[in-house]
């Protein structure tokens, strides 16, 4: 019997009914491949937006140029107070203090002065409660507003609690060495600050903000540690408060945040006219 060769072995053609009446599968690395990669895009989207989020919440040198070049007025000084010479630090503290004697000679040096330092240095919370409220202040409102909330508070405040003491002191109620008591830092103005962005915040989150700042407000007026400083900062928290209907008519005029999507929980706002809305997706120191 002649036996065939390779070749035509393999062009033989085989006839199988039974393997021909079974459907072709296909492969499965060919249709599992592009949903991993869809899905492994989609995860990889959602993680750069969340971060981006997250970012936002801190200050940047041209998203909020006001609040990163103040911060770091803020560690600088901060970093001298550390570790500068502690009779210099002292003496440097003194002459920007707001009390009534530089007021009264100086006023417009000591309120600048006084709002370079913060009590505490680098390791006290309003150096962290500076950068998270003005940044989303700042994307919200702008550098000039910004610093115009922060000056209100810290002027207004400043000059609302050292005033009395100067009165009671002319009046015989204080010994004259009370118009030499210490006082300087940030907090005016950031409380007033916080209170300004409450307004900007959606109801909830703007009652949230609110309840604990004011709770945290009124424990320290009945400890009376220190009176004068812990009614400044109510009175900064109500300036930020009334600030509410020209800075709802500033951050309208702004438009959505710029470079991305906004920041969480603060809104646009309700007095807004149509078309100007973001779209929806997206001792005595202080």
């Amino acid at each position: 019997m002649r036996q065939g060769t390779d070749r035509a072995v393999r062009e033989e053609h085989l006839e199988a009914p039974l393997l021909d009446a079974i459907p072709r599968q296909r492969r499965t690395d060919e249709s599992a491949a592009p949903a991993a990669r869809e899905a492994r895009d989609a995860r990889r989207t959602r993680g750069i937006r969340a971060a981006r989020r997250w970012l936002r919440l801190l200050p940047t040198p041209l998203g909020t140029p006001f609040t990163f070049g103040y911060l770091l007025v803020l560690v600088a000084t901060s970093l001298f107070m550390e570790n500068a010479d502690p009779a210099t630090v002292a003496a440097v503290l003194r002459e920007s203090s707001t009390d009534v004697a530089h007021l009264g000679d100086t006023p417009l040096l000591v309120l600048a002065a006084s709002a370079l330092w913060v009590v505490g240095g680098l390791g006290s919370p309003y150096v962290l409660g500076f950068a998270l409220v003005l940044t989303a202040l700042e994307r919200r409102i702008g550098g000039r507003c910004t610093a115009g909330v922060f000056l209100l508070g810290h002027v207004v405040a400043t000059l609302a609690t050292e005033i009395p003491v100067g009165l009671s002191v002319v009046a015989g109620h204080l010994p004259e060495s009370s118009l030499h008591r210490l006082d300087y830092g940030i907090s005016f103005g950031l409380m007033a600050s916080v209170g300004a962005l409450a307004g900007l915040l959606t109801p909830w989150l703007r009652v949230l903000v609110l309840g604990g700042v004011g709770t945290m407000l009124l424990r320290d007026l009945l400890e009376l540690s220190s009176p004068l400083t812990d009614w400044g900062h109510s009175l900064a928290l109500v300036l930020g408060v009334a600030c509410w209907p020209l800075l709802r008519r500033a951050g309208a005029g702004r438009g959505p945040v710029t470079g991305g999507a906004g920041i969480r929980g603060v809104g646009p706002s309700r007095r807004a006219p149509r078309g100007t809305r973001p779209p929806a997706r997206e001792p005595g120191r202080r």
